[in-house]
């Protein structure tokens, strides 16, 4: 049995998609408006254009500046995973760069979420490959180990557990369970239709102040 710090564990099932079409469009804001704004990334930003993140996440715990464990993670990723990385927010040295992201959108993988540092920004931007991290720097990675694959990770302290549904966009990055999931887009849908009737009585010269209320959402 691999000691603590060398384990590689099976990846969690992938989401079906059936949960995933579900969040396609949902905005991040009112995903964590109805977790009641407990949960998610504070300092992690988009460093890609547009795209949205939305998937599976494969979790890295890793010595801070090495991605040894990253490239053995290679060999779980499928098509739709999203790979999760704790790197212990260190920004020393860059874990993921254009030739990790390159092989990463050849394999059909979602995005990454690296809770540490990145390289190569204009090559992400270019490809529009979803990635959020803590910071950049050019000096690239050790790759001596040791590191831990599908394991519980910490994400700016948001925890990750492997198998989780991670969702991303402009304002940031949200991981749930999937057990959660048809509850929570339940809550999320009349979140929407609240705030849709607030801007639209916003648009007739009308108030409609829901938002003050306790666990309403504010913009």
């Amino acid at each position: 049995m691999p000691l603590i710090g060398h384990r590689t564990n099976p990846n969690g099932p992938a989401v079906p998609e059936a949960i995933l079409d579900g969040f396609r469009t949902a905005p991040v804001s009112i995903i964590s408006d109805v977790m009641n704004r407990l949960h998610g990334t504070k300092a992690l930003r988009p460093y890609h254009r547009s795209g949205r993140l939305l998937g599976t996440a494969v979790t890295v715990k890793t010595r801070p500046g090495d991605n040894q464990t990253l490239h053995r993670a290679y060999e779980l990723l499928r098509p739709g995973d999203i790979l999760v990385v704790d790197g212990g927010g260190d920004l020393t040295q860059a874990l993921v760069g254009e030739i990790m992201m390159s092989r990463a959108r050849a394999m059909g993988v979602a995005g990454f979420v690296i809770d540490g540092a990145i390289r190569d920004v204009d090559a992400f931007q270019e490809a529009d490959f979803p990635c959020y991290a803590r910071g950049v720097t050019h000096r690239g990675p050790y790759k001596s180990g040791p590191g831990e694959i599908n394991v519980p990770v910490s994400i700016d302290g948001m925890v990750v557990m492997p198998g989780d549904v991670m969702v991303g966009d402009t304002d940031g990055i949200l991981a749930f369970d999937r057990a959660d999931a048809t509850e929570l887009l339940d809550l999320v849908r009349q979140q929407e239709e609240r705030e849709a009737s607030a801007l639209a009585a916003i648009a007739e010269g009308k108030v409609d102040s829901f938002y003050m209320g306790a666990g309403k959402a504010a913009s």
